[in-house]
């Protein structure tokens, strides 16, 4: 879909901000507030915008116990459909969070968020591993996320080289 330079510079700013009050939205890009109610509207509409969400460091909250993993998954595309059928059945699962289709050795990087390693190595060999197409997974751990898109959770103001002075 082709969109004009404002819808554009809409969606840049609201990826970046997506509480931003209509006004000031309407304020940087030299429209009407229901110029931006219609444009966002729209961009709903055509699910352009499909979620707005929030980015939560949860390392940093004592209370949440929960696992996230990255699972390489080896496929094998089916005539007609490629990997899209398989790719479907996988983010149908209610532990899935995310399904990207990539390059390389394996065919799919799923995300998965789950209670225990355990949990998620249960959904690994009674979900994922059955599904026909699946031809093998190699699962990774997350032990810290660094930066979440485009979001770093640890900035550090300090310089910690040493001084040196002649």
């Amino acid at each position: 879909m082709h969109l004009n330079e404002q819808e554009l510079e809409v969606l840049s700013i609201i990826e970046h901000n997506s509480r931003i009050e209509l006004q000031d939205l309407a304020k940087m890009t030299n429209l009407s507030e229901e110029e931006i109610g219609s444009t966002l509207k729209k961009l709903e509409d055509q699910r352009i915008i499909v979620r707005y969400s929030t980015i939560i460091n949860w390392a940093k909250v004592d209370e949440h116990t929960g696992v996230t993993a990255m699972i390489e998954v080896k496929v094998t595309p089916k005539r007609d459909v490629g990997f899209e059928e398989v790719a479907k059945r996988i983010y149908r699962f209610k532990e899935v969070q995310s399904v990207n289709l990539m390059s390389g050795a394996y065919d799919l990087a799923v995300f998965v968020e789950g209670s225990s390693m355990n949990e998620i190595a249960k959904f690994v060999y009674e979900k994922l591993s059955t599904i026909d197409s699946v031809v093998s997974t190699a699962t990774h751990f997350i032990l810290k996320k660094y930066k979440h898109d485009g979001t770093i959770f640890e900035e550090t103001d300090q310089d910690k080289r040493i001084v040196v002075s002649p």
